[in-house]
């Protein structure tokens, strides 16, 4: 089995992210690349970490008027990503037009709730202040959308896998037990995560900013 690990290669730096992805590869299931790198590199850098030889996870959260996302996926189909996400509170219209732009093969999931936010953060932009509630209804309306998954905390994934038994769910802001939680406010380990019912966990700065970034994602491996 493939592990449930992807890396997140946070940078714009190019050589950087290759030269990590090609230490940890025999350790990672795949590599999510994200907003910083695509501003930076675009498809054609996509195209380059693509030829290492592992899944890629493209997280660029899209999230705007149903015909616009549409178009977005369709422009990167010859990327042909193994994860793509889009933001739940999209809405229902969105998140349908977006799953039918996606290649065949591309797992599309929906943003929940950032795990950078907490209780209050959330009643300052309106929601009430219960992560947990927050996550279930867009869960639900992710599914009921039919798109793949959603993007959860480990807080979360047991009850909404419990609710949606065939989910694909991807936990963000997993760190290992000595790990420094930086600007996440809910994680859980690895382990947790895993037990919880994520299918893939995504872990950057733990393996990338890691003395030993081959060792570092190796431990991980170990605890699952």
């Amino acid at each position: 089995m493939n592990s449930p690990i992807y890396v997140a290669l946070d940078t714009p730096d190019i050589d950087r992210a290759k030269a990590i992805a090609k230490k940890v590869q025999s350790h990672v299931g795949g590599i999510k690349l994200g907003l910083e790198f695509f501003m930076a590199n675009g498809r054609h850098g996509v195209h380059a970490m693509a030829e290492i030889g592992l899944p890629i996870f493209l997280d660029l959260k899209l999230h705007d008027i149903p015909n616009t996302v549409a178009k977005a996926i369709q422009a990167l189909r010859p990327l042909d990503p193994a994860i793509l996400t889009v933001h739940a509170a999209g809405g229902r219209a969105m998140l349908e037009d977006a799953k039918a732009a996606a290649p065949t093969g591309t797992k599309v999931v929906a943003v929940t709730m950032l795990t950078s936010l907490d209780d209050s953060d959330l009643r300052s932009v309106g929601f009430p202040p219960d992560p947990h509630e927050q996550v279930l209804r867009l869960a639900d309306l992710a599914k009921s959308a039919g798109v793949d998954g959603i993007v959860c905390s480990g807080a979360e994934v047991k009850a909404a896998r419990k609710a949606w038994k065939d989910g694909f769910f991807v936990v963000p802001g997993v760190r290992p037990k000595a790990g420094n939680s930086g600007d996440q406010k809910r994680v859980v380990t690895p382990r947790a995560a895993l037990d919880g019912g994520a299918s893939v966990l995504v872990i950057g700065r733990p393996i990338t900013q890691a003395d030993d970034p081959d060792q570092a994602a190796r431990a991980i491996e170990a605890t699952l």
